[in-house]
């Protein structure tokens, strides 16, 4: 039995990782960044310089900004400077004006946000300095977290500084490491009462994200991947069968958040994508198997458990691809679905590893939604051969006998090969753009 502690320690965790969030959270971070500074310049802002990371850099590139038609880290800077509210965190620009948007728009064009990379070792720093046109100034610093404030300052004087995580984000990846297992997260998720464990993110996941999805298959957001899979299915060149709606439901989902839709998620380990791909295709996997809203909810809330599991030693940004996580975590939600233990879950979690490994990360865009319907397609063939047994060997590649070790295998090609990676990827993402190499 989990000790009521534990329970409560796991209900944190949760209650960390997943958060309500506006539109992609990389562009969602550099505009609540700007809203702190702004908030301290105290005036009209004339300026605003950007310093990130390269995987800032990256995610933040091509995702659509809700509100706006145009992409890019100037423009999200922009509108978080202007009509940004901090209290809204990474919903920090959706109660922003018609005209506050104008405005912000007309800032980026009139060339006055500038944006450069920053040469850090952590993959998550974002730094706004915004000035007036009387001469006053002031700066802010995000790091490690999305919503994580680390400094701030105005005309010179330094009015805040930290080192460590704060508030939401005091949850460190040593205290999820030991304090979550497959073994662990399955009896958590048997023992959970939703009467008086505060897992209020998790019923709100289902609920939003079955929202945005709903978004995404009725307008047309990004390359309306989801909308493409519905209408194969309607012709009969996809099937119509559990696994190609939820790719369908998904990917809409994606779409619409790709695209910039208004619409809120619940994010997991910081991505809206992967809250989205932990939570749909086991809320379409419980719908077609007729499963009780009860065990539904429990198999979300171990989705996105097994999800936050293997971030935490993997990092919030990387070169590889973070759907390959959530869709591990939504193949493991399956197989409980399914009857399945920790054995099988096990199996689940090495299946997974085997296959859509190697997967890249080349910026949050439309494409995600493709990206994610792949991964969507393994989770349930992972589970459903789990289910009868069925697992990678771990005389193959960098599977291991033990889930755990298989992870941890996963998580150092991350973690070692994702700065080459990433400085190989943004290369080419910003030479297209620009016609110069960042080197």
């Amino acid at each position: 039995m989990v000790k009521k502690m534990k329970r409560e320690l796991f209900c944190k965790i949760l209650n960390s990782e997943m958060q309500l969030a506006t539109g992609c959270t990389e562009p969602a971070a550099v505009a609540l960044c700007a809203a702190y500074a702004s908030e301290q310049l105290g005036t009209e802002v004339a300026e605003v310089h950007v310093l990130a990371s390269v995987n800032i850099i990256k995610n933040a590139m091509s995702a659509g900004i809700p509100g706006i038609s145009n992409t890019g880290i100037n423009y999200a800077a922009a509108l978080g400077a202007i009509g940004g509210v901090v209290e809204r965190q990474l919903q920090v620009i959706d109660s922003t004006s018609e005209k506050e948007r104008e405005k912000a728009v007309k800032l980026v064009k009139d060339g006055h946000v500038h944006m450069g990379m920053k040469n850090t070792e952590e993959k998550l720093y974002i730094e706004v300095e915004v000035r007036s046109a009387d001469g006053h100034q002031a700066k802010a610093i995000i790091a490690t977290a999305h919503t994580n404030l680390v400094y701030l300052e105005k005309d010179g004087v330094c009015l805040l500084k930290k080192q460590q995580l704060t508030g939401t984000e005091k949850i460190s990846p040593d205290l999820v490491e030991h304090t979550l297992s497959v073994e662990s997260i399955y009896r958590f998720v048997n023992e959970l009462d939703r009467q008086t464990d505060d897992l209020h993110m998790v019923e709100l996941a289902i609920a939003v994200n079955k929202r945005i999805a709903e978004e995404g298959a009725q307008k047309p957001f990004g390359l309306t991947i989801g909308q493409h899979i519905m209408n194969a299915r309607s012709e009969g060149t996809m099937g119509s069968d559990v696994v190609t709606a939820a790719m369908e439901r998904t990917a809409s989902g994606i779409d619409a958040r790709m695209g910039g839709a208004g619409v809120p998620v619940v994010t997991n380990s910081g991505s809206g994508n992967q809250g989205i791909t932990a939570t749909i295709p086991v809320l379409t996997a419980a719908e077609a198997f007729g499963i009780d809203d009860d065990r539904l909810f429990r198999a979300v809330t171990l989705s996105h458990l097994m999800a936050i599991y293997i971030h935490c030693r993997f990092g919030l940004l990387s070169a590889l691809c973070g759907a390959t996580i959530a869709g591990t975590g939504a193949s493991c939600g399956i197989v409980y679905l399914l009857g399945g233990g920790p054995k099988e879950i096990g199996y689940a979690i090495n299946n997974m590893m085997g296959c859509v490994t190697g997967m890249l990360c080349d910026g949050a865009k439309a494409d995600c939604a493709m990206k994610v319907s792949a991964c969507v397609n393994m989770a349930f063939l992972s589970a459903f051969m789990a289910i009868k047994g069925t697992c990678v060997s771990s005389d193959e590649g960098i599977v291991e006998e033990d889930p755990a070790h298989t992870i941890r295998n996963f998580v150092r090609l991350g973690n070692d090969g994702s700065p080459v990676m990433d400085n190989i990827i943004l290369d080419i993402m910003f030479s297209k753009r620009t016609g110069k190499t960042l080197e």
